[in-house]
This record gives C-alpha cells, sequence and structure tokens, in this order.
C-alpha cells in the first residue's frame, strides 16, 4: 500500500508540475474590431474594402462566390470589389495573442465559414442559391436593376454646362476666420497640444455673394414648401440621379447651399440613397459635376455622426483619386474632406489603410494655399496614430518636411506632423539621422524671419525629439542649442518658454548623470598608465606591442 501511495504521490505531482509549467490561457475576450464581422472569430487573414472596414479574406471570398452581399450590424452592406491586405490590424491581432497567451488565429475553413454565411442569407434568397434557375439571385437583381434604370448615352454635348455655373458655386473661396472654429486639440501624444481650426478651409459659414445666377431654394418650390426633411432628401436624389447635367448641377449647388446653411438636416441627408447618388457624381468626367460634389461632401463630413457613415460608404478612394488628378479646386475640397474625416478616431486607420498618405504628402507643395492647409492638418490627426506614423517614416516623409521646413513651405503646419513623429521610435530616428535637431535650432536662431507658430512648433518638436534619447544631447551640443533655448525661456511665448525650460532641464539632467560616471580615463592616468596603451585600434596596438 505504501509502494502504491508513493506511486499515486509521484504521479499527482507530476500532474501537477505539467499544469504549472503550461502556459496558461487567457479569458480575456479579444477586441471587437479584431473579429471578422461574418464570422465572429479574430481574422487569420484580415484585409480591408473601401469603407475603411475589415474581413477575414476567407469571408469575402465565400460571399463572392454565393453572389451575396451581407447586412453588418450597423445597417450598411460592404462593397467587397476591392481589397487590401490590413498588415496593420494582423500585427495587432498577433501581438494581443502574444501578450495574452492566446492562440494565434488559425487558418478558416471554407466549408465552415460557407455554412455562417448560408445562415445569414434570408431563406427566399438561400432557396434561389441552392436550387433556383441558373441564373443567381444577385444576377437576377442586376438584370431587374437594369431593366429599371437602362443606361443614358451621351451622344451629344448640348447639356454640357458652360462657363456660367462657376457664378454658382457656393463654397466661398474666403477662408473663414470665426473663433469657434478653433479648439484646442489634445493628442495621443502629450507633445503638440495645439490650437487647429477642425473645418476645411474651403468651407465658409458665410454665404456667397448673391448672383443673378445663384440657384437659391426660391428657384424650387417644392422644395421650399416641404417641411419634411425625407420629402427634401427625395426631390435631391431625384436631381443627382437625372441623366441630364444641367439637372445635377442644379441638384449639387442647392445641396451645397442647404448643407451649408441648415447644420440641422446634414445629419437626415446623410443617408444611403443621397450617399449612392453623390459617390457616383464625384468620378463624372465634368469638373464642374465633380467639384460641387467634392463640395457637398464636405459640408455632409462636419458633422461628427457622418464622418464614419461617409468612410463606410466607400468615398476615401474616391477623393484620394481626386486629390490626385482633379482639377485645382477639386483637389482643395478633395483635401478638405480627407481632413475633416481624419478628425474622427475611427476614420484614421482606415484612411492610412486605403492609402491617403503619399497623396496628402504630395499635395503639401501643392500651389493652392488651402490644398496645402487642409493636406497638413490632415496629416497631422492621421499621424496621431501609430501605424500611420510608421507608414508616414517608411515613405521618406521627414526629409520631406524637413526639407519644407528649411524652405519655410507651410513650416507651422509641417512642423505639427513632424512633432507627432518625432513621438515615435521610427519617426524620432530618422529625424535624428535626418540632421532634424540641427534644423530646429536654426529655424529658432533666425527668429526674426518666422512667426509666432513656427517657433513654438519648433521648440515642441525639439522637445519630442529630447525624450528617450541619448543622442539627442550630443547633436543639440553640436548645434550649440542650449543658448537658443535660454533666449526662447526669456522672450518666447509662455508655451515656448514652458517648454524650452524642460528641454534644458532634461539636458542637465544627463549632464549630471554622466559626471556622476567613474572617470576611467582619469583613473588609468593616476595608475601611471598610458591612455595610448590601452586603445584598440590596430594601429595603436601594433605600435606599444614591445611593451609587452
Amino acid at each position: 500500500m505504501g509502494g502504491n501511495g508513493k506511486h499515486r504521490w509521484i504521479f499527482s505531482f507530476y500532474q501537477r508540475s505539467n499544469s504549472s509549467s503550461s502556459p496558461k490561457q487567457s479569458k480575456t475576450l479579444p477586441p471587437h474590431e479584431f473579429l471578422c464581422p461574418i464570422s465572429g472569430s479574430l481574422m487569420f487573414d484580415p484585409v480591408v474594402i473601401p469603407s475603411g472596414q475589415s474581413f477575414d479574406r476567407i469571408s469575402i471570398q465565400v460571399c463572392r462566390d454565393l453572389g451575396f452581399t451581407p447586412t453588418l450590424q450597423d445597417g450598411s452592406t460592404p462593397d467587397f470589389s476591392t481589397i487590401i491586405p490590413n498588415l496593420a490590424i494582423k500585427t495587432t491581432i498577433l501581438a494581443w495573442c502574444r501578450d495574452h497567451h492566446a492562440q494565434d488565429p488559425a487558418p478558416p475553413d471554407y466549408s465552415s465559414v460557407e455554412k455562417i454565411v448560408l445562415s445569414k442569407i434570408p431563406e427566399q434568397t438561400s432557396s434561389r442559391l441552392t436550387s433556383g434557375p441558373d441564373i443567381r439571385v444577385s444576377e437576377r437583381e442586376l438584370l431587374k436593376a437594369v431593366a429599371e434604370n437602362p443606361p443614358v448615352l451621351f451622344s451629344h454635348a448640348v447639356t454640357e454646362i458652360g462657363p456660367s455655373v462657376n457664378s454658382r458655386l457656393l463654397c466661398s473661396t474666403s477662408t473663414s476666420s470665426s473663433s469657434d472654429e478653433s479648439v484646442i486639440v489634445t493628442a495621443s501624444s502629450p507633445y503638440t497640444p495645439l490650437p487647429l481650426s477642425t473645418r476645411p478651409a474651403c468651407f465658409s459659414a458665410s454665404g456667397s455673394s448673391s448672383s443673378s445666377t445663384e440657384i437659391t431654394l426660391s428657384e424650387t418650390p417644392n422644395l421650399k414648401s416641404q417641411s419634411s426633411s425625407s420629402l427634401e432628401e427625395q426631390e435631391l436624389v431625384l436631381k443627382l440621379k437625372s441623366s441630364d447635367i444641367f439637372e445635377q448641377e442644379t441638384g449639387l449647388v442647392l445641396l451645397r447651399k442647404i448643407t451649408r446653411t441648415k447644420e440641422e438636416v446634414r445629419v437626415s441627408l446623410c443617408s444611403t440613397r443621397l450617399l449612392s447618388a453623390l459617390r457616383s457624381l464625384i468620378t463624372s468626367r465634368y469638373s464642374v459635376v465633380q467639384t460641387n460634389a467634392i463640395a457637398s461632401l464636405v459640408n455632409l463630413s462636419l458633422e461628427k455622426s457622418n464622418k464614419v457613415v461617409i468612410v463606410r460608404s466607400g468615398f476615401v478612394p474616391l477623393l484620394i483619386d481626386a486629390l490626385k488628378a482633379g482639377s485645382s479646386e477639386a483637389q482643395e475640397h478633395a483635401a478638405g474632406a480627407l481632413f475633416s474625416l481624419a478628425l474622427e478616431d475611427d476614420n484614421k486607420m482606415a484612411i492610412g489603410v486605403l492609402g491617403a498618405l503619399q497623396p496628402l504628402l504630395h499635395a503639401l507643395r501643392s500651389e493652392s494655399e488651402r490644398t496645402q492647409h487642409d493636406s497638413a492638418l490632415a496629416l497631422y490627426h492621421l499621424s496621431l496614430i501609430q501605424s500611420n506614423r510608421v507608414k508616414l517614416v517608411k515613405l521618406g516623409a521627414v526629409l520631406t518636411l524637413l526639407s519644407m521646413v528649411k524652405s519655410g513651405d507651410s513650416a507651422s503646419r509641417v512642423l505639427l506632423v513632424l512633432c507627432n513623429l518625432a513621438a515615435c521610435p521610427e519617426g524620432k530616428s530618422a529625424m535624428l539621422d535626418a540632421n532634424a535637431v540641427a534644423i530646429l535650432v536654426g529655424m529658432l536662431r533666425e527668429s526674426e524671419l518666422v512667426c509666432k507658430a513656427t517657433r513654438e512648433n519648433c521648440v515642441a518638436a525639439l522637445f519630442a525629439l529630447s525624450h528617450g534619447s541619448m543622442r539627442f544631447k550630443g547633436l543639440a551640443k553640436e548645434a550649440r542649442a542650449v543658448e537658443v533655448l535660454r533666449e526662447v525661456e526669456e522672450r518666447g511665448s509662455e508655451r515656448a518658454k514652458d517648454k524650452a525650460k524642460r528641454i534644458l532641464q532634461i539636458m542637465k539632467d544627463r549632464k549630471e548623470d554622466e559626471d556622476d560616471e567613474i572617470d576611467w580615463e582619469a583613473a588609468l592616468e593616476s595608475g601611471g598608465l598610458s591612455r595610448t596603451r590601452y586603445r584598440v585600434g590596430k594601429d595603436d596596438f601594433a605600435a606599444n606591442s614591445s611593451d609587452f
């Protein structure tokens, strides 16, 4: 019995040892954004669609094969026409699994996902898919839609808008200077809490001057008499979907006026039907139509509740195309729309993944002051998240931005982006390698030639670089930054004084730490040994080899 008890004790100890040595599985539920909206499981191969939403690649493939477009929990229907690998969220998912001792997501089984998708398909649709004729349900719906809305062939130029329509554009050309359009933006980084405009430069709350050709509500009595927003929306959608280009232009100009002057209707007009009609007009080859469509989108995007809806409706790729190849005025409004949409935290990653960063960087050198302004602020807000900072560094943004600072092109706004990049290790390293400290100190030294905002932003960028960098002190010493920072501490603005004082304190603390270290050279000298005898250079070693 004793032996059996001993064996049982050894066996139970072995069990306890094995259980204690195995990693504990996390009971923490993964964040909602890590789960595929269709399968509900951790995404193995996440991809992003034009609306900015991420799905597992296999789920989209199954939906395509079945000819089915699901309706998501927020009521939207995703567009699976274009997918882009979402490496940022894939890396984040794997890091979360590692930190929480959870298993990495496994490759999903096609048949399992197919069962999940089939369970989401309505019964009548499912029966068509499984036992219907040769034509799928999606093709039936397509044929029905084509029958109801036959394609329009424009065989003549009678409907082309003449030059007079430019006088009807209702998005004012002057940047609003109202004080209530500026707020203190608290970034995720503590280094750049700066006052920034929250409205694009192409938007103005004040109406344009009256003109005989201006389209007003009095010209559309049906709209004026209707108090219901749904009737107002219906009338606008009919105009926007008209086959007559002039009718489209009339509807767009009216939409711009309503959404500019009536803030309360922006939410009600941001419907699926109206956005669908607006999306098709942003791709119009008529520049006036495209410009008005993008300007209307800018007005709709001013409401916070509309921002995510617009991005998920697939407008970001269209805005990027307009920023690349649109007319000068269309580019202004496209930059303004991206800036407005980037204010919403839930949009930042999607806009970056969909490829807006490179065109926005290029737009910083635009001939239009408005395009420069809104592109810089869009980049500032997009660079508040780590994934976009890393993307910008890989795109070579640091050298581009620093060259603009040296030339004085939009320096104060460009410095905002550099402040954010300096807050991440990759950006800080790239800036130090590109001699950013000397460039920024040089800007401060020429304080008479730069504005107050530029000086403040230079100090803010230096403050961001000084944190957690052993290289900063040496580079600052070479650039003779101490004397410049002391001058800022004495004569600068309150914000600049505070940051200059903290930079000087950081440099002082590091100097004291270095003074407390053992002076090995002095110790060697005191022992009567020559410093040169212990150099590791090949020449020195050969020269002193006879001493041994």
